[in-house]
């Protein structure tokens, strides 16, 4: 069942345990505790169910940070946060940190994380993971808002982090990379704005591109 706005908007459906509603696939990121003690912060998609009583899912691709941790110590911690610099930070960069819980995370939930399927795509392995609660918290509240500079940002870090697939195009990653590029550049804010810029620091696609 799905809560509703007061115009019948949808707004998405209310997991039990979890600290915030989602629909589709939710943007987060994740902190999981590695061989060294330390939490490595990585972007992660939840896919919300269309059940409040229905399980939670996250896919991996490969053999990532979040996947070895995920099998390993069993679960992690799902924030989220509409700091768009700690999604690229997330999504394109080696991060890690002593705490788990981010200072820009809005609201976290510590989850234990089960395998529940694998398939292969080309070479790559994507596994589903299913996401238990087991502690959560809301850290701050906000009115909502929309900026586009904001989504591209988010969507600039997807294709970013494919530059180097060899089942993606690198010159259609390009063009989309521009048009993000144009979006932030009208639309987005100072903190947009800076995230953009460690996606060029982080990748140098401009550079590829020919700018």
């Amino acid at each position: 069942m799905s809560d509703g706005a007061p115009d019948g908007g949808p707004v998405g459906v209310a997991p039990d345990g979890w600290p915030v509603p989602l629909r589709g696939v939710t943007e987060s990121v994740v902190t999981t505790r590695g061989p060294n003690d330390r939490w490595n912060v990585a972007a992660l998609g939840v896919h919300a169910p269309d059940e409040p009583d229905e399980p939670v899912t996250a896919r991996t691709y490969g053999r990532t940070r979040t996947w070895r941790n995920f099998a390993e110590r069993g679960g992690g911690v799902v924030q989220f946060t509409v700091d768009p610099r700690t999604f690229v930070d997330a999504a394109l960069t080696v991060r890690e940190t002593d705490d788990p819980v981010l200072p820009s995370a809005d609201a976290w939930v510590e989850v234990r994380a089960e395998e529940v399927a694998a398939e292969a795509e080309g070479e790559t392995t994507i596994r589903t993971w299913e996401l238990s609660p087991v502690e959560s918290a809301v850290v701050a509240e906000r009115v909502p808002t929309v900026n586009r500079g904001f989504g591209a940002v988010v969507d600039a870090t997807v294709a970013a982090s494919r530059l180097d697939v060899p089942s993606f195009d690198t010159a259609e990653l390009l063009d989309r990379l521009r048009y993000f590029a144009d979006v932030v550049e009208r639309c987005g804010g100072p903190a947009e704005r800076e995230a953009f810029d460690r996606i060029d620091e982080a990748t140098g696609w401009r550079e590829r591109d020919g700018e």
